[in-house]
């Protein structure tokens, strides 16, 4: 069990855990440095890029099987980078998408570690704030 200010918020149960409250998981800031991008999961489950060029999504680092979170992938105020993925990743119908291209335009990748370099994904393109 754990406690915050007397409260318990976390204990294990019955084939797992019990969570009394929100949780939060922090956002790993990625910096494209090279045409291949290289998420490393151990640092997080979300992850945020803004691209610099064109990119490819490459081959993940320290990948937990089961682990689901989001990538989200921002074009610069000039827009116009492609994004290609390594064959790890798996899009809905069998199609790799193609990701925005507009400036400012950010697309968000959901995905879940199904096996070993085999990351399910599903695409949220130019998704717009409320302002």
């Amino acid at each position: 069990e754990l406690y915050e200010a007397g409260v318990k918020k976390f204990e294990t149960a019955s084939g797992g855990v019990s969570l009394t409250g929100g949780a939060a998981a922090n956002y790993t800031a990625v910096t494209q440095s090279s045409a291949t991008i290289t998420f490393d999961f151990a640092l997080s489950c979300h992850h945020k890029v803004t691209l610099t060029q064109n990119a490819t999504l490459g081959v993940v680092s320290n990948q937990a099987i089961g682990q689901s979170g989001s990538l989200f992938i921002t074009q610069p105020s000039s827009g116009n980078y492609t994004v290609a993925f390594h064959s790890s990743f798996f899009f809905t119908g069998g199609s790799t998408p193609t990701l925005s291209t507009s400036s400012n335009a950010v697309d968000r990748i959901d995905y879940i570690v199904y096996q070993t370099n085999e990351i399910h994904c599903v695409v949220s393109l130019d998704v717009k704030t409320g302002t």
